[in-house]
């Protein structure tokens, strides 16, 4: 039959179409890069295979198209050749859409991809071939005859239908894109099955719409392919769940087949591979399901496996953390295995955060964690409790435990060498043996009672768990509760030791001493809550409140008429307050007190710490007018250079250097002996302009010899203890009262005047030196050698408020 010039000029614009498509696919392929360039290319390659079918089919058509009935055997081959280059077209179409980015995550994901596509394309063939065969016919005459190219034609359509469709669904989005290039590829293979039915059976019309749907398909995915984008990652599954889809294909598989045979159809044996390629995808699928299952319950056993270490692993040393200690304690306990437990604390650890910052800190740490494993054994658990605390649990006995605690006070004392200087640190260990103790939370208590005890005796030592740490620790919290509310509940007061002029021995001047009575605990001695007060912070409350009390009965002394001071101790943590000269000057003023009559005591610990700052510290307090002394002078920490730096009136002789074992007495002449130390220490105050006050006089042997060496203040028990105020205001009394005798002397006794002391062998005598003088006009006393030959007048020497000196306080307890 003759084909009419419409059909041919439709054959022609779907081939042209077509063309200009694959040129496009073409060009396109050649923009991108990377892996979208060789997905791309594949979807070209099968573009071009498309067109070229697409002109055979219509080279075909139209050859045939004038004698048709009689050339059934020639379209039956043209046939062959268009459903199996769409077939090709189809496969190389569905490679290039698997190869884009973000549709696969891996080779694995992209079989089951296709496994799913081939369970959804056997359920598609099936249900098409039972619509269309006997009985069913539903194209009735339509229908098409059982040949080759349609078969073969047919699969690839229903792989096409099956495996697009999901392979848009789980790529990463956007799909816009993707869909349109899935719905192309569909509509190349279902063009190619229309154009191969027509050549076998249909007619050449048929083979010209199928030209127009292969043509229509081809420039929608030269159109998709411009609208993809740049690669998109996906995310890979740790598990794939099984599609719900597959089971709508055996469903619609099993409802059809019954259908079938309800209707008294049989089934071939292209229905019966059908359903063997359905049941050898789902088969393979689950399989495949099957051994994701137990990969990702591998995974995740081992991340939980990973996760539960990390629970019980520090993240900063690698060492154990506290759950990893219990965890290894509960195993040592309960399987009975001797065990030793170790508590380690870096000694001045906040010290590097505050002033190296905390990477310097983070850093010393993580050495710390190396050290101690590099030392440790293999069977030794090492954990960091948490800031700079560590715990050691060493399997063995207490002699070996006592030997490792040994090394690790040495290595861990190393210096730890950073990059804007070493850091040196000391540690304090506490041991405790878990012989004995039923319970791990208390094994781990004696460890850490025996480092506090450790912390508490001095640190950089090791300390062994005792049973009387619990009283002392239960003691000590007690103390610390009690101490916040004693001023409120008037449990603290004031003792004043006298200080005596020399060698008349009246009371010129007194040391305020802070006394706490409890109803229930009683006397609590002084180097016991000083302490306490200084590390829980009510170091200053105390201070401030002894510092108004002593300032309250000067007040009173000085209105009655006794020409007296009186001196506080000043604890460091005050001294560098801010405030505390305003509280200095408010008391002062508050009271009516003369500033020259209150000494401030500072100690030789508060030099050892910034001295630039304490100088700046203590210029302010002596603007105010008061008096700064330097106690327990020769206790070690003072050297010359800062002596004559630091702003001081008063040097406090510390009872090391007072009570001496052997006193010298003079070469070549007559006289009692003298300290020597007391002496040098003496001449080296008087030529820096300061007075001396000799401390811790306790016997006759003692006052004599510092009376010898030249000395006109002295304080201890042999002047009196610390009293009431009301006890010292009796003594001040009876040293005033008309013929008064100077109290430890006797009328036989001789006395070595304050303007000329006796030398030791070689010296000459040397007159006193006059002690450093205040301004004129600020009132304060500032008497000098002749000064004290006149009645011994009292000088104005200083003793501190605030805290008080615990080792001092003992020695005199």
């Amino acid at each position: 039959m003759n084909l009419p010039p419409g059909p041919a000029a439709a054959a022609a614009l779907s081939w042209l179409v077509a063309a200009s498509a694959t040129a496009l696919l073409a060009a396109g392929a050649r923009r991108r890069s990377g892996a979208q360039r060789q997905a791309l290319v594949l979807v070209a390659v099968a573009a071009g295979v498309a067109l070229v079918t697409l002109l055979a089919g219509l080279g075909a058509a139209l050859d045939s198209a004038p004698h048709w009935a009689h050339e059934q055997e020639r379209r039956t081959g043209w046939a062959t050749l268009v459903s199996t280059g769409v077939t090709a077209s189809g496969l190389v179409f569905l490679a290039g859409l698997l190869r884009l980015p973000g549709v696969v995550a891996s080779a694995a994901a992209a079989v089951r991809l296709v496994l799913d596509g081939l369970i959804m394309a056997a359920a598609i063939w099936f249900v098409g071939w039972v619509l269309v065969a006997e009985p069913t016919r539903l194209l009735g005459d339509a229908t098409p005859m059982a040949c080759l190219p349609i078969l073969l034609a047919t699969v690839a359509t229903a792989l096409t239908l099956g495996l697009a469709p999901i392979a848009v669904c789980r790529a990463a989005a956007p799909r816009g894109g993707l869909a349109v290039l899935a719905t192309g590829i569909t509509a190349v293979t279902c063009g190619g099955l229309v154009s191969a039915g027509g050549l076998c059976q249909a007619g050449p019309a048929v083979v010209m719409i199928g030209a127009g749907v292969l043509a229509a398909g081809l420039l929608a995915a030269a159109l998709a392919v411009l609208r993809v984008g740049p690669p998109r990652p996906v995310e890979p599954a740790l598990i794939d769940r099984d599609p719900d889809y597959t089971i709508l294909a055996v469903v619609a598989m099993t409802v059809a087949g019954m259908c079938h045979l309800l209707e008294g159809g049989r089934f071939t044996a292209l229905s019966l591979l059908a359903s063997a390629v359905e049941g050898f995808a789902l088969v393979a699928r689950q399989y495949l399901t099957l051994r994701d299952m137990r990969g990702y319950a591998g995974r995740l056993a081992e991340r939980e496996a990973h996760f539960r270490e990390l629970a019980h692993t520090d993240a900063l040393t690698g060492l154990a953390n506290r759950r990893g200690l219990m965890r290894a304690l509960h195993r040592c306990v309960e399987s009975g295995t001797a065990c030793v437990l170790l508590g380690l604390d870096l000694d001045g650890f906040k010290n590097v955060n505050d002033m190296r910052g905390h990477d310097v800190g983070d850093a010393v740490l993580a050495e710390v964690g190396r050290r101690l494993r590099a030392t440790l054994r293999p069977e030794d658990v090492a954990a960091r409790l948490g800031g700079d605390e560590f715990a050691v649990l060493m399997p063995g006995s207490p002699a070996e435990a006592d030997r490792m605690a040994e090394r690790l006070l040495g290595v861990l004392g190393q210096a730890y060498d950073q990059v804007d200087g070493p850091v040196f640190l000391s540690v304090s260990i506490g041991v405790a043996g878990c012989g004995g103790v039923p319970e791990v939370e208390l094994l781990l208590r004696h460890a850490d009672l025996a480092l506090r005890y450790a912390k508490q005796r001095g640190k950089n030592r090791i300390e062994r768990y005792d049973a009387a740490y619990d009283q002392l620790l239960r003691r000590r919290t007690t103390l610390e509760h009690e101490l916040r509310g004693a001023i409120e509940r008037d449990e603290l007061r004031l003792a004043f030791q006298p200080v005596a002029s020399l060698p008349s021995v009246r009371p010129v001047g007194a040391e305020a001493l802070l006394r706490w009575h409890h109803p229930e605990l009683g006397n609590v001695r002084p180097d016991e809550f000083i302490p306490l007060a200084e590390e829980c912070g009510m170091i200053a409350k105390l201070g401030a409140w002894v510092l108004n009390q002593a300032c309250h009965q000067l007040s009173r002394w000085l209105a009655e008429g006794h020409d007296v001071w009186v001196s506080v101790n000043v604890s460091p943590r005050e001294l560098h307050a801010p405030e505390y000269v305003v509280l200095v000057t408010e008391a002062l003023r508050a009271h009516h007190v003369p500033p020259q009559r209150l000494v401030l005591e500072v100690t030789e610990h508060a030099v050892a710490t910034d001295l630039d700052e304490l100088i700046r510290r203590l210029v302010a307090l002596r603007q105010t007018g008061v008096r700064i002394a330097l106690d327990d002078f020769g206790a070690g920490y003072s050297s010359l250079g800062q002596l004559r730096r630091l702003p001081i009136d008063i040097l406090k002789i510390d009872h090391s250097l007072v009570a001496e074992h052997e006193p010298v007495r003079p070469v070549d002449r007559d006289g009692p002996a003298f300290a020597p130390m007391v002496d040098i220490v003496m001449r080296l105050g008087h030529q820096l302009g300061l007075e001396v006050i000799a401390e811790g006089v306790t016997t006759p042997t003692e006052l004599a010899a510092v009376v010898a060496a030249g000395c006109r203040f002295g304080q201890g028990a042999a002047f009196g203890w610390g009293v009431p105020a009301e006890h010292l205001e009796a003594m001040l009394e009876a040293a005033t009262s008309p013929g008064a005798r100077p109290a430890g002397t006797s009328p036989g006794t001789p006395s070595t005047g304050p303007g000329v002391r006796p030398t030791a062998a070689g010296l000459r005598p040397t007159a006193l030196p006059v002690p450093r003088r205040q301004q004129p006009g600020s009132g304060q006393l500032s008497p000098g050698a002749e000064g004290a030959s006149r009645g011994d007048a009292p000088i104005p020497v200083n003793q501190h408020v605030g805290s008080v000196d615990s080792s001092r306080e003992m020695r005199q307890a």
